[in-house]
């Protein structure tokens, strides 16, 4: 395997490149908006493309050196991306809403996913001896602490690295991570503020095939981590494939986009600003 490839081409079908509108800015992401159209800003791809590229680095050469990544993404059209990504790849997430001192707190955490594995456990053998009143209050239990912990119940301490979609509702999961002196790698909307992430990307938080295509290339730098760790460690893993799964990557291209057409040396920022259309889901 290696560090998966993409282009500019694939960022501008995904929707990459769309701010929000010129109102919402953040003046701090002033240096990576290329300009704006129909009152909405543009991010500019010849920096994301390089920044991205670093991130997946970093991504790969944690999970190399044996780390652990911690996915992060609770809006609506990030939850079910984030969990599919992380199991790909064997780590772990946080999709339906941050608990406060989750880093911060390990130790209470712990508590509750033993409490999460102990209720698992007593449900797989029939929970004998309960009432019917007991058992739907423990299922109730369950239902609840696997929708906040089930991602990470299986991590055994703080992560190594944290991978974020959308800075501004994850704010809280950022100043945790910094508390601790864990690095963080986000993506950042031209609503936000990039201050406080080590690895900035800029693009696009909202639509479902940014967030889609930012995942899948987490989650394959991450394997190709692994396989170097296990190459490393002298296992023989012969020749892996990862398969796209992301139906959101295989949909038709954006309006006015040709795939194939042109040459990624051809796709500009100018060229950018004056084809890519202007409604996206969630913008606004």
């Amino acid at each position: 395997m290696a560090l998966p490839d993409f282009t500019m081409r694939q960022l501008l079908e995904a929707g990459v490149h769309f701010g929000h509108q010129t109102q919402r800015w953040n003046p701090r992401m002033g240096e990576f908006i290329y300009g704006d159209k129909n009152g909405i800003h543009i991010l500019d791809l010849t920096q994301t493309v390089p920044m991205l590229d670093a991130a997946l680095n970093v991504v790969r050469e944690t999970v190399a050196k044996g780390g652990r990544i911690l996915f992060v993404g609770t809006k609506r059209q990030a939850q079910r991306p984030v969990a599919d990504a992380a199991e790909r790849c064997a780590q772990y997430y946080m999709n339906h809403r941050w608990l406060g001192g989750t880093l911060t707190n390990w130790k209470t955490v712990s508590n509750s996913i033993n409490r999460l594995k102990a209720i698992d456990e007593q449900m797989e053998i029939g929970a004998e001896g309960l009432t019917k009143r007991e058992r739907l209050s423990m299922e109730r239990e369950q239902t609840k602490l696997q929708a906040s912990l089930g991602g990470i119940r299986e991590m055994g301490g703080v992560p190594d690295l944290l991978f974020i979609i959308d800075v501004n509702k994850e704010d809280l999961a950022i100043k945790e991570a910094k508390k601790l002196g864990i690095p963080v790698v986000a993506i950042v909307d031209s609503n936000a503020s990039p201050d406080g992430i080590d690895y900035i990307i800029p693009g696009n938080d909202d639509a479902a095939r940014a967030i889609a295509l930012y995942c899948d290339l987490v989650s394959r730098a991450a394997l190709d981590g692994m396989t170097a760790q296990m190459g490393a460690a002298g296992i023989d893993i012969g020749e892996m494939e990862v398969a796209p799964e992301e139906e959101a990557l295989e949909e038709a291209p954006a309006e006015g986009v040709e795939v194939g057409q042109a040459s990624d040396e051809t796709v500009s920022n100018d060229a950018i600003a004056k084809d890519a259309p202007y409604e996206l889901e969630n913008k606004g």
